[in-house]
């Protein structure tokens, strides 16, 4: 059976300054820098000219110029091998509801006061 040629795309969230970034790229690894996630050639949809989505424009600006970006593992939420690309996006992760870590309550230990 031969193998079908496709082209790997991968997709990136992580949480950067209380933001979820949900990113694609075609290649992930582990970095030399220890602790850190390596991602590059990010894609970036050019679906139409007419209509534009202002986050995805924002972060093409953000990530301008950008080869190879380093994430650290702490901050890495999930990591996805997909089909094709979507559309790259930055959202709120602070008070998202269910999305939120709420910490394991603390108390004293029994019989100790």
């Amino acid at each position: 059976m031969a193998k079908r040629s496709r082209k790997t795309v991968y997709r990136v969230m992580f949480v950067h300054q209380d933001k979820m970034y949900e990113l694609y790229c075609k290649s992930v690894s582990q970095s030399e820098l220890y602790g850190f996630l390596e991602i590059e050639e990010l894609i970036f949809g050019e679906r139409s000219n007419v209509v534009v989505d202002p986050g995805e424009e924002r972060l093409k600006t953000e990530f301008a110029g950008v080869q190879r970006s380093y994430i650290p593992i702490h901050s890495v939420v999930r990591v996805d091998e997909v089909d094709q690309e979507g559309i790259n996006r930055v959202r709120d992760h602070k008070g998202s509801g269910s999305a939120s870590v709420t910490p394991f309550p603390q108390g004293s230990r029994p019989g100790r006061e």
